[in-house]
């Protein structure tokens, strides 16, 4: 039987004895530990050198590299000199392929949580290979050595400045226990102490020793991630008390006791019966393959898992919202129209600024999103006066505000998703994805069409889905046209396309019928819609027409639904007025799982929002960080794939809007007395006007 024992600086009060199996030898395995005491750790590592066959060395300093320099520890090297040749680890070898490890395999199973996270590194020169692994995903890292080793009130913030501390202060620094600086070396602890909590409770993932987490509350580690190492029952405990969501263990559970790596290196070398420098990578590659191991992600509290981040930008719609700004509130009341121009031309120039942090976002999958919308301030009338590169500009400084603030991908609303290329350039320059949220725009909007035909109840619907009668997309080539006739097709007895470009209707046509064989499809240009669009009982209008009338509301039948999901619109305010028996739909509004927290931006219920909005958080809640929708073309995949997502994070309709806002169930009443009394009157007086 082989025997390994541990000899730690850390608590006795973790101590352990067992057996077990391990790579087919039969173990005793002993932790002793010796609370901080260095001379006894030396005693005991000189009792057991002849008596196990391999000795682990807990809680003590690894020799590390720090990009090109090698340092290595005296008092670790004292207590491997003691081991007098026998087989001793720290767990050094297994430590660098395991957290890396555990880390790449966690960014994967999480999401893509590390991208853009804050990540704050309480022990920087000791971790420097996880952080160069980190430093692929994120550049928001910061280092805390300075404060806890030397004393200096100031964190690290790039892996180059941890290079550059590690060669200066190396000189200088005599061996402590790690994390405790010395009061000689530390006259500002209170300062330090505000500037570590400070820096946690900004942070979003901590990675640092167990011991390190002690000294922080709820206060700094609630709602965080931690990567930390041999985390038993209890540290979870205490981990979930502080409220703690989500902990990577980067360490391997074999066994009943939670065991540290050194422990596990030490096994290793007794099996194999040769040190470290003895063992290639192939060989633990070998081991870890053999053991089929997975990483330890946990989740303290039950039913929560991470929190994703994201950022949205918004603007001022016209002058008026420009009061709702404090500063602004009190010129708008006492100045004329003249000044409160000016004031509008000039705030438009002015820098992006949060308007409103958002959170309590939490999808059923217990992944939580938050994020902040960030407004910048143009109205649409000063953003189209200027060329697409100032509003470029605009956009790329809120990205760059993003990142700082640790969002992992950024939505534009409104106005400035159109400027340009419609984000084409903003994504290929920005540091985080971009998303225009016109996928989900565009599914929301045929959302609550379905919904609106329901309400309305003047068309039957097959098992509660399938439109029994004719739709009809207008505009049905382009790329939201397109996306808009591939799910019709499904959801309606008979479709007709209507395009002015023959050769793309025919190729779009044949495209739809092999997804969908069963579709009944009618072709027809803009003069041929004319004479059955009164048949019709849901259109969608979806050109790019910019002002250009190419729908008579006056012969649409009395009771159709119709989609308006161009912009912009086909059908203005004026055009919409003509007929109050028939519902003109400008977009569905999406409601938010969880209990929302956010300043208002139109809606009374703060869990209801734009599709562009819901279509960043859907995003952000899958962990897609990627441009999803960006310039004019919409891929109808990515309009149903959105949908479908939105559905499996708890996305419900909010409201159906029109040009006025929101409908009412009274409204939608209303609208459908007015069709009912108009198709008595005749077969309808749509119809007739279409015979005249």
């Amino acid at each position: 039987m082989k025997s390994v024992v541990s000899v730690s600086l850390g608590p006795g009060s973790l101590d352990f004895k067992f057996r077990t199996r391990f790579l087919g030898q039969a173990f005793k395995v002993e932790r002793i530990g010796t609370d901080n005491d260095l001379k006894a750790a030396q005693r005991l590592v000189a009792h057991w050198r002849d008596r196990a066959d391999a000795i682990g060395l807990g809680m003590v300093q690894d020799h590390y590299w720090v990009g090109t320099n090698h340092f290595p520890q005296r008092e670790t090297a004292k207590l491997e000199k003691l081991a007098n040749g026998g087989l001793v680890s720290t767990g050094a070898r297994l430590r660098e392929i395991v957290q890396e490890w555990s880390l790449r395999t966690a960014q994967a199973e999480l999401g893509n949580f590390f991208n853009n996270a804050k990540v704050l590194f309480l022990a920087g020169r000791s971790n420097y290979r996880m952080a160069s692994v980190m430093a692929e995903f994120t550049q928001n890292l910061s280092f805390a050595d300075p404060v806890l080793q030397l004393g200096i009130p100031r964190l690290l913030h790039s892996l180059k400045a941890l290079e550059l501390y590690a060669a200066g202060s190396q000189p200088v620094m005599r061996f402590s226990p790690e994390g405790i600086s010395r009061p000689s070396l530390a006259p500002g602890r209170l300062l330090n102490q505000f500037l570590l909590k400070k820096a946690v409770r900004d942070a979003d993932v901590i990675v640092a020793p167990y011991h390190q987490l002690e000294r922080y509350g709820p206060a700094e580690l609630e709602g965080k991630a931690v990567l930390t190492s041999t985390v038993s029952a209890e540290r979870l405990q205490a981990l979930k008390e502080r409220g703690v969501r989500v902990v990577l263990d980067c360490s391997i559970q074999l066994f009943e006791h939670t065991v540290g790596l050194n422990v596990v290196e030490a096994m290793i070398l007794a099996a194999l019966g040769k040190p470290a420098s003895q063992i290639a990578h192939d060989d633990y590659l070998e081991i870890f393959t053999g053991l089929d191991l997975k990483p330890r992600i946990l989740y303290p509290i039950e039913g929560k898992r991470q929190v994703n981040r994201f950022a949205f930008v918004i603007h001022p719609l016209s002058q008026k919202y420009l009061t709702n700004i404090k500063p602004l509130e009190l010129l708008a009341k006492v100045s004329p129209q003249p000044v409160m121009d000016v004031v509008e031309k000039a705030v438009a120039y002015t820098p992006p600024l949060v308007y409103t942090k958002v959170e309590g976002i939490r999808s059923p999958t217990g992944v939580e999103a938050e994020g902040w919308l960030i407004l910048v301030g143009g109205t649409p009338r000063q953003i189209m006066s200027h060329s697409p590169e100032f509003t470029y500009r605009q956009l790329l400084a809120a990205a760059d505000m993003a990142k700082k603030l640790g969002a992992q991908i950024m939505g534009l609303g409104a106005f400035t998703k159109v400027v340009g290329d419609a984000g084409v350039t903003v994504a290929k320059r920005a540091p985080l994805p971009i998303t225009t949220g016109n996928s989900y725009s565009a599914s929301g909007a045929l959302w609550a069409a379905h919904d609106a035909v329901a309400r309305l109840g003047l068309v039957k619907l097959e098992k509660g889905k399938k439109i029994k009668g004719k739709v009809m997309v207008v505009g049905a080539t382009g790329a939201i046209g397109s996306a808009c006739s591939r799910l019709l097709a499904r959801t309606a007895e008979e479709v007709h396309l209507v395009s002015p470009e023959s050769a793309k209707l025919l190729v779009l046509k044949k495209s739809i019928l092999a997804e969908s064989p069963e579709a009944k499809l009618v072709l027809a240009s803009y003069a041929d819609s004319d004479r059955s669009i009164g048949d019709m009982d849901m259109i969608v209008t979806a050109t790019s027409g910019a002002g250009k009338k190419i729908l008579d509301i006056m012969k649409v039948k009395p009771g159709c639904v119709i989609t308006d999901v161009a912009r912009p619109l086909d059908l203005p305010a004026e055009e919409v007025a003509k007929r109050p028996d028939v519902l003109v739909i400008e977009s569905g509004e999406v409601y938010l799982p969880g209990e929302v927290h956010m300043k208002q931006i139109g809606f009374e219920d703060h869990n209801v929002v734009y599709a562009c909005l819901a279509e960043t958080i859907v995003l952000t809640l899958e962990g897609r960080f990627e441009n999803f929708t960006v310039g004019r073309n919409i891929e109808w995949e990515k309009v149903h794939e959105i949908y479908k997502l939105g559905l499996k994070h708890g996305m419900r309709l909010a409201a159906i809007s029109g040009v006025n806002g929101a409908f009412s169930d009274k409204d939608i009443a209303r609208v459908r007395q007015l069709a009912m009394q108009a198709r008595k009157q005749g077969k309808s007086g749509a119809a007739r006007r279409v015979k005249k």
